[in-house]
C-alpha cells in the first residue's frame, strides 16, 4: 500500500471511454507510488491510483492492525496508531457500495482514464481478491474467471509487476509507515506529518511478520500471473530508485504510447524515505535473526 489517498473530488469534465488499460500490481513499499506518480505526470499514461483498495467488509482500506492478523503480540498492537485516528483520514468513497459496485467501477474508469483513452490503476494483493469478489457482484461479470473478468472490466489490459529485491528493507519501511501513517514525501518538500503522539519504535516481531506477509503476497502475484497465462512487464524497485526514466519509458512502450515532447521527470516527484533510522533497524533485524538461530 502506498498510503491512503483521499477520495478524488468530482469526475473528469469529459467522459473518455478507455481503449487500453494497465494495472500496476505491487506490494507495499515496493516503489509503486514513485512509479505511478511519475506515470501520472506524463498526462498520457492514465492516472494509476488505488481506486479499489476498499475492503469488502468495511468499504475502507486496511487499517494498521489488519496487517497483523494472526500475530499474537500485544506489544506490536500497542505500537500502532488507534483506528479512530486512521478513520479520520480514510472516509469511504461516496461511490462505493457492496450492493452496487458497478457505480464505483464506472467512477474509477472515469477518474483513471486520461484523454488519450488510457486507463491505469494500482493494485495491491492485500485487497485484490476483495476487488474480484465485489466485481463479480456486477451481473455482467458473474461467473467469470479472474483473467476473463479483468479483461472485460479493463479494455486492452496490460500488467505491470513491481517488486523489491531487498525484502528486509521493504518490511522495515512498511513497519515505519504503519506506525506513523506517513507513506510519502515530495522531493524538496517536508514529509507528511506523522499522526499525533506517534513515534517509530523498532520491533523484531512486527518486521518479521511483515516480511513473511510481503513474501507471500509477492508469491501470490506470481501465481496469479501463471494461472491466467500472462507475463507481466516486470520492474524492480531498485531500477525505479536508480533511474526512474528507464522504468517509466518501459511502461509507456508496453502500453504503446509516446510521452509528450516537453515532458521531463519533475523534481517534485515522491522521493525515497529510507534514512539512518531505517538502516539501523535493518541491521538490528539481521542481528536478531542471527542470534535466534
Amino acid at each position: 500500500m502506498s498510503g491512503i489517498e483521499p477520495p478524488l473530488a468530482g469526475t473528469s469534465e469529459t467522459t473518455v471511454t478507455p481503449t487500453r488499460s494497465y494495472l500496476v500490481c505491487a506490494t507495499p513499499r515496493s516503489g509503486s507510488t514513485l512509479l505511478c506518480e511519475t506515470l501520472l505526470a506524463t498526462g498520457v499514461a492514465g492516472r494509476p491510483r488505488e481506486y479499489f483498495e476498499a475492503l469488502k467488509e468495511t468499504g475502507q482500506p486496511r487499517r494498521p492492525r489488519e496487517y497483523f492478523w494472526g500475530l499474537r503480540s500485544p506489544e506490536v498492537i500497542r505500537l500502532l496508531p488507534h483506528d479512530a485516528n486512521i478513520d479520520l483520514l480514510s472516509a469511504r468513497s461516496e461511490t462505493w457500495s457492496r450492493e452496487d459496485y458497478r457505480r464505483h467501477l464506472d467512477w474509477a474508469l472515469r477518474e483513471g482514464t486520461t484523454p488519450n483513452g488510457v486507463f491505469a490503476s494500482k493494485m495491491m494483493w492485500g485487497y485484490f481478491n476483495d476487488f474480484l469478489e465485489l466485481a463479480r457482484g456486477i451481473p455482467r461479470f458473474g461467473g467469470m474467471g479472474d483473467g476473463s473478468l479483468l479483461n472485460a472490466a479493463f479494455p486492452g489490459l496490460h500488467y505491470v509487476f513491481i517488486s523489491r529485491s531487498d525484502k528486509v528493507r521493504q518490511a522495515v519501511s512498511l513497519w515505519r509507515a504503519l506506525q506513523t501513517w506517513v507513506w510519502r514525501k515530495e522531493a524538496g518538500a517536508p514529509a507528511d506529518e506523522p499522526l499525533p503522539s506517534q513515534r517509530s519504535v523498532y520491533s523484531f516481531d512486527a518486521i518479521d511478520h511483515l516480511l513473511g506477509q510481503l513474501r507471500r503476497h509477492e508469491d501470490s502475484w506470481r501465481g496469479f500471473f501463471f494461472r491466467i497465462g500472462q507475463r507481466p512487464l516486470s520492474i524492480l524497485y531498485e531500477d525505479v530508485a536508480g533511474d526512474l526514466a528507464g522504468p517509466v519509458g518501459r511502461v509507456l512502450t508496453e502500453i504503446g504510447v509516446e510521452p509528450p515532447a516537453d515532458w521531463a521527470i519533475s523534481a517534485r516527484s515522491p522521493s525515497r524515505q529510507s534514512d539512518e533510522l531505517s538502516e539501523s533497524w535493518v541491521q538490528n533485524y539481521l542481528e536478531d535473526v542471527s542470534s535466534r538461530r
